[in-house]
């Protein structure tokens, strides 16, 4: 015992006490004047908060829709708008916006709370968690940068030509978004580009005083560079399932609309997506060149790029490992397994020996496990992956699905899609041609200020019943309208990927402004050209009309 003694150490700590002191300078929070207090509670955040009920609140209270079950489709827009305006101002983190369907939807009576949680676990969302498991290996391997450090030592050749290594940074870039989502490639690729560009003499688009020692050719160089990382993610990211989030809502607003119709397959739409994304790269890399490689940009890079650094940077990887070799196993095993399971009428696939019941989700996980099983030969024991590399899962992403597949659940169900279309009669009487690439534009538009994912859950419903009225197969308008919303190019803010590569301070909006409106209107003439020819026949067997 210390004999009611206090210790030097006791008596320091006395001298902090539990709450802070007010001294006799200091406004006592009693005192605090009223505005004050308004300024602490009526900040921009907490009004974007608020924004969403209160946009609710006065639809429920103040518009009024025609037709039958009235009450359930306005409550439906009511909630939609709330979710969107959260989603828009980021009030709230977006994670938790996409999980206001599960308590809204049975709140306002739209739908049960089982149905509803159903959206957030199907075969799409099981193929996104597989897929990105397997993205999470790839990465924890460095094998996408070896990849593309070998993919680009191709097109890096002596003597140097400027659009051959720029079509191999871009050919790399299209590759890898095809198998993962577009922002991963664009944070995989970006470091490889600007590890390239920093060979170069300081050439910052937004460098007011550029030094004349500086040749012209390097600074559009980069710029071409850093756009073809961005553009060529997007571009590639439309040729798979996997490639793009908005993709698998496409597919799941399907399944969820047309049930009894046969599911979009991965090998299906990679017969459509790969030629389209195809067209729209090979352009792609045409503007760039003629925009930003001049002739003789080769001459003005050679002093600073040769295929050593390449090398080198290779010979710093060293020799594949077995867990290299495994991962790409598993990896290259998943994309057969995708290709082969539905192929043609005639060749059924692999598929048809269970009935059906297996889905391009089923594989995903089915291949991804395996990653839990086979060793890694580096430290005994332990596998190529384990649960604490899976902690940076993008939940965000699924979450957003999820959200998504429940959104368009709830505008068919409630009868707000059939309501909404009817404004948009007028098109009923126009031909496809015309149609289509209207179509594609307008989701080209709304995409720029809202994200990919928002714009395909908010349209493609609206477009489904537009197909109805019209007596044409839905695809036919569904598809232009997701893929016009991967056409997010004007604007740094359009998507995250966008963000990545004008952070990079080789950009400026003119850039990206340049080189976009002519990537859209190629991209619209593409789809508008393919859709109705290559697309009604990979889609034909598809039903539900």
């Amino acid at each position: 015992m210390d004999g009611g003694h206090v210790s030097v150490a006791d008596s320091d700590k006395l001298k902090y006490p539990l709450l802070p002191v007010v001294h006799s300078e200091e406004v006592p929070c009693e005192q605090q004047t009223v505005g004050q207090h308004l300024q602490t509670i009526f900040t921009p955040k907490n009004c974007y908060i608020a924004l969403g009920p209160l946009l609710c609140t006065v639809v429920c209270l103040c518009v009024r829709l025609g037709g039958d079950g009235t009450t359930t489709a306005r409550n439906m827009l009511g909630v939609l708008v709330w979710i969107f305006a959260w989603w828009l101002t980021e009030a709230v983190p977006m994670p938790i916006t996409s999980m206001s369907p599960l308590s809204l939807f049975p709140l306002f009576g739209i739908t049960s709370a089982d149905d509803v949680a159903s959206s957030y676990m199907d075969d799409v969302i099981a193929l996104v968690l597989g897929s990105f498991v397997l993205a999470l290996a790839v990465e924890h391997y460095n094998i996408h940068r070896r990849l593309a450090l070998n993919i680009t030592l191709v097109f890096c050749m002596e003597p140097l030509n400027g659009p051959l290594l720029l079509l191999g940074i871009c050919a790399t870039t299209a590759f890898i978004s095809m198998w993962m989502h577009n922002v991963a490639a664009v944070v995989m690729m970006m470091p490889v580009a600007t590890g390239i560009l920093q060979r170069l003499p300081s050439s910052s688009s937004s460098s007011s005083s550029p030094t004349e020692m500086v040749p012209p050719a390097v600074g559009k160089f980069c710029r071409a560079m850093v756009l073809g990382v961005i553009y060529s993610a997007a571009v590639g990211g439309m040729s798979t399932l996997t490639g793009t989030g908005v993709n698998l809502i496409l597919v799941g607003m399907w399944k969820s609309y047309f049930p009894e119709a046969d599911p979009i397959s991965f090998s299906q739409w990679f017969f459509f997506g790969f030629p389209l994304a195809l067209s729209i790269f090979v352009m792609l890399w045409g503007i760039l060149c003629v925009l930003y490689c001049p002739k003789g940009s080769g001459e003005a890079l050679s002093p600073y790029l040769h295929n050593s650094h390449l090398r080198r940077e290779l010979e710093i990887l060293g020799p594949m490992s077995f867990a290299e070799k495994m991962v790409l196993s598993v990896f290259g095993g998943l994309v057969v397994l995708w290709m082969t399971r539905n192929i043609t009428e005639d060749i059924p696939g692999w598929g048809y020996i269970f009935d059906g019941r297996v889905g391009d989700g089923t594989v995903s996980v089915m291949m991804a496990t395996l990653l839990f099983i086979i060793p890694n030969n580096i430290k005994k024991g332990e596998k190529l992956m384990d649960w604490d590399k899976c902690k940076k899962l993008p939940w965000n992403i699924v979450l957003l699905l999820g959200a998504g597949f429940a959104i368009a659940d709830g505008v068919r169900t409630s009868g707000l899609a059939e309501i909404l279309s009817k404004g948009l009669v007028f098109l009923e009487t126009a031909p496809y041609w015309a149609i289509a690439p209207t179509v594609c534009l307008i989701a080209a538009s709304i995409t720029e200020f809202t994200s990919n994912n928002a714009t395909t859950t908010l349209l493609v419903p609206l477009l489904i019943e537009i197909a109805k009225t019209m007596r044409i197969h839905p695809l036919l308008l569904m598809v232009p309208g997701a893929i016009g919303a991967q056409f997010a190019f004007l604007l740094p803010t359009g998507t995250p990927s966008n963000i990545v590569g004008f952070t990079t301070g080789h950009i400026e909006i003119k850039d990206m402004i340049k080189t976009c409106l002519a990537l859209k209107i190629a991209g619209t003439a593409f789809l508008s050209v393919l859709m109705p020819t290559l697309g009604a026949y990979v889609f034909a067997s598809k039903g539900g009309v």
